[in-house]
């Protein structure tokens, strides 16, 4: 199709565990060279052993194949916006270096239609001894752009990035977020048709994000082709009409983003009774794990309900942290979603100033959200360990699936209404004849 830009045909990617690639020298050719000559000439009848050997003549280490990718094809059309989600573990970011070039696909084929800008991690393609200026032309240059086409967009990218006092200091003086900002400024105004974006946002404050997801629905809007992969659920549901669903190497679903999220938010989270402990430890997740959840536990003191939370009722949760050190946890979120991945709330420390003190090995830390304004239904519930200045410790969007049930009864004996998400406390005033006075 002429509207094609990115065509996957058939991908597959695999890996060897357990061992150490080894590289011949020159020596080791030549003595392998000589060594067969020999035999061939000691033995005419020589049969090759079935045994696999390298040039060195050692017997090949035994290995185990692990198939990251298997057979994942997909189609995308000229300025779509298309969402890649998945659990850590999915491989999502080797579909993207694969689709980049920067890793060859072990089968299968990647036809682009276009000059890529890829956007893989901090600070693709940076050089660390070079300006920040001359970075942005190296950039230019890599994605086959001429000079005066970069120079023509050098002012915005440096006034998007917000690093015009230090554009002539060495990248490798720039904090994180001044890395991050620039990156992505190169990659979103250099005219590149297909752009591939991957969970770099994270690190970056809720300002930054909210300029770079604007950014690229005006890349969108201006016919070029985005692919983006995130954690983040309610930027995927709001930039990306289609995503593709990823599990464990394969595509699972390919279809419109609301279908997506709901069977992706679904996979692998589990219901449990309320006021018991669940062992959270092998839930797979995102951070440095120098803090971490190992088990939590959530409910109500109502033994009316089984202590499940309720409608305008309070929430407590429990968390068993584990952390490496003894430190200050400046950032502990509870969040919670709804079914079709919008996150309803975001309970942070950060906004009641609290520092919480850790020590070193098990900590219990107990929270608690005075009242639930939600409507009766099954949630997923989530958590982000971090410090202020970017470091996640421990992030899991989706841990497990709660239910917040009805308590308070209606005085008709009727069934309440729950049409919407948030539920509210409202009363009756009057009723009277006559036009407003």
């Amino acid at each position: 199709m002429s509207n094609q830009v990115v065509r996957v045909e058939n991908i597959s990617k695999a890996y060897r565990i357990g061992q150490r690639e080894l590289y011949p020298t020159l020596g080791d050719v030549f003595s392998h060279l000589t060594t067969a000559s020999w035999r061939r000439l000691r033995t005419p009848n020589h049969r090759p052993s079935s045994q696999k050997r390298t040039l060195s003549g050692r017997p090949a280490n035994s290995h185990e194949t692990y198939w990251a990718l298997r057979n994942v094809s997909f189609d995308i059309n000229k300025g779509e916006i298309v969402g890649i989600i998945g659990r850590n573990g999915a491989c999502k970011s080797t579909l993207l270096k694969i689709m980049s070039r920067i890793t060859k696909p072990t089968a299968g084929m990647v036809r682009l239609r276009g000059r890529i800008g890829s956007l893989l991690e901090v600070g693709t393609g940076f050089h660390p001894e070079l300006t920040g200026r001359e970075n942005i032309y190296l950039n230019g240059a890599v994605l086959g752009m001429h000079r005066t086409e970069i120079a023509a967009k050098f002012d915005e990218i440096v006034d998007f990035a917000e690093v015009d006092q230090f554009i002539d200091t060495p990248v490798k003086r720039y904090s994180s977020g001044m890395y991050l900002r620039l990156a992505f400024a190169v990659a979103a105004h250099l005219e590149s048709e297909i752009m591939l974006v991957d969970e770099v946002l994270a690190v970056g404050d809720a300002v930054f994000q909210k300029k770079c997801l604007g950014q690229m629905e005006v890349i969108a809007g201006a016919g070029r082709t985005v692919v983006f992969v995130s954690h983040n659920v309610s930027a995927i549901q709001h930039l990306c009409p289609r995503s593709i669903l990823l599990e464990r190497g394969h595509l699972v679903a390919y279809a419109d983003t609301a279908s997506i999220v709901r069977r992706y938010l679904d996979t692998g989270v589990s219901e449990y009774p309320a006021n018991t402990w669940i062992d959270v430890s092998q839930l797979r997740r995102t951070g440095t794990g120098a803090v971490r959840v190992d088990a939590l536990r959530y409910g109500t003191d109502n033994e009316a309900v089984r202590f499940s939370p309720h409608t305008f009722g309070p929430l407590e949760i429990s968390l068993d942290l584990y952390s490496e050190s003894a430190q200050a946890l400046r950032s502990l979120a509870i969040t919670i979603y709804d079914q079709h991945g919008t996150k309803l709330i975001n309970a942070d420390s950060v906004s009641l100033g609290q520092v919480i003190d850790l020590h070193a090995g098990q900590n219990t830390v107990r929270l608690r959200i005075a009242a639930l304004y939600l409507v009766p239904g099954v949630y997923t519930l989530g958590w982000w360990l971090a410090d202020t200045f970017g470091a996640i410790y421990d992030f899991v969007e989706a841990a497990i699936n709660i239910e917040v049930v009805e308590f308070e009864p209606n005085p008709f004996g009727a069934q309440p209404v729950s049409d919407g998400t948030v539920a509210c406390r409202f009363e009756y005033l009057e009723a009277r004849p006559g036009s407003p006075t």
